[in-house]
């Protein structure tokens, strides 16, 4: 494809980029800024599409990369700006719950189901806990990315099932579901 008929392409795509950004954005002005931004960042990148594959939905795509990269980053600002704000950090890292005795026996008792699963599940899902990225855990395990993945939500999975069948609300434990782990 040609620089001028990728240029015509993107072009004849702006009513459907502009239908797309408003459904993301909900507000005209926002929605302009992001069709700009993708036609930018399609612009830059155009030695990377395919030729013959589908032109619409690799713009489309990077519209909505933009858009969920530009919400994460406000949200992150939003975070910051009020933890400035109001002196104080929502999860702040010394907040360990220390001091509370039933953080402490919930604690031992993850620590304990944790230490019940199978060396494959609780090697990558301790790694991961511990702060190491998807990838470290792959390339230190010698095993794919996506076997890293899955072996983690596993992982979460028997923690939670494990956990709820354990839980007696006399001990104060509330029941996890696995939109909680998430």
């Amino acid at each position: 494809m040609t620089a001028s008929e990728f240029s015509n392409e993107l072009i004849n795509l702006q009513d459907s980029l502009m239908r797309f950004a408003y459904h993301l954005t909900a507000d005209k002005d926002d929605a302009k800024d992001l069709v700009q931004e993708t036609l930018l960042k399609a612009l830059k990148n155009c030695n990377k599409f395919v030729y013959e594959s589908n032109f619409k939905a690799w713009t489309l795509t990077i519209m909505k990369n933009t858009f969920i990269n530009h919400y994460r980053s406000t949200i992150l600002q939003n975070a910051y700006n009020n933890q400035k704000k109001e002196g104080y950090c929502q999860n702040p890292p010394h907040a360990t719950g220390a001091d509370d005795p039933s953080s402490i026996f919930i604690s031992k008792e993850l620590e304990k189901t944790i230490e019940t699963l199978d060396d494959n599940l609780k090697h990558p899902f301790k790694m991961h806990h511990e702060g190491f990225k998807y990838k470290e855990i792959a390339e230190i395990l010698d095993i794919n990315l996506g076997t890293v993945k899955s072996r983690i939500y596993l992982a979460r999975r028997k923690l939670i099932d494990q956990l709820n069948r354990e839980a007696k609300p006399n001990r104060g434990i509330k029941a996890l579901s696995h939109q909680d782990c998430k």
